[in-house]
């Protein structure tokens, strides 16, 4: 898969995480958001993965998954509208790495390096995240690039699966 990044249409990688309030409907739900969000086309989106907590572990196992789009809005609109479907599905920031009803982030847009106060991409520590790389996987190809990191499948072969499971359909 070559990355579109076109003045018309950017390809876009949303890494999706849950593990609060029936965190796989969570999922589901945000799909479904994602799928009508304004000036953008659905592609597809990975299994579900079932992955222990980054930070504290005082809290339940997530839910993983990635969406692909192609969206001809900005990184900073993309965002914003990540942010409003959070805030709808009940997002609360409080502790880093805590648990949380939904978690969007913007993994990849196009093969664009963005480095601002709001936002970093390719997102920060997505290359050592095996519930981002694992679901990614599934969408492109094995020697798909990642922007300024290099090729995904020297990432998956470092880093193993760390006790991630794949949910059955």
């Amino acid at each position: 898969m070559t990355i579109n990044d076109s003045a018309q249409q950017v390809d876009v990688f949303l890494g999706l995480g849950s593990n609060l309030d029936n965190p796989v409907q969570q999922i589901k739900t945000a799909i479904e958001s994602l799928r009508k969000l304004p000036n953008s086309h659905w592609q597809s989106a990975s299994a579900l993965y079932r992955s222990a907590p980054m930070g504290p572990q005082d809290q339940p196992d997530y839910i993983n998954a990635v969406a692909w789009l192609t969206t001809e809005l900005d990184a900073f609109q993309l965002l914003a509208q990540t942010m409003q479907i959070e805030q709808q599905q009940g997002r609360r920031r409080g502790q880093h790495w805590g648990a949380r009803t939904l978690d969007i982030d913007l993994l990849l847009y196009g093969s664009q390096c963005i480095n601002s106060e709001k936002l970093t991409v390719p997102h920060p520590g997505m290359h050592t995240r095996n519930f981002v790389l694992l679901p990614l996987s599934e969408l492109v190809a094995e020697d798909f690039e990642i922007p300024g990191l290099g090729r995904l499948d020297a990432y998956l072969l470092k880093s193993g699966d760390d006790g991630i499971s794949r949910l059955s359909s």
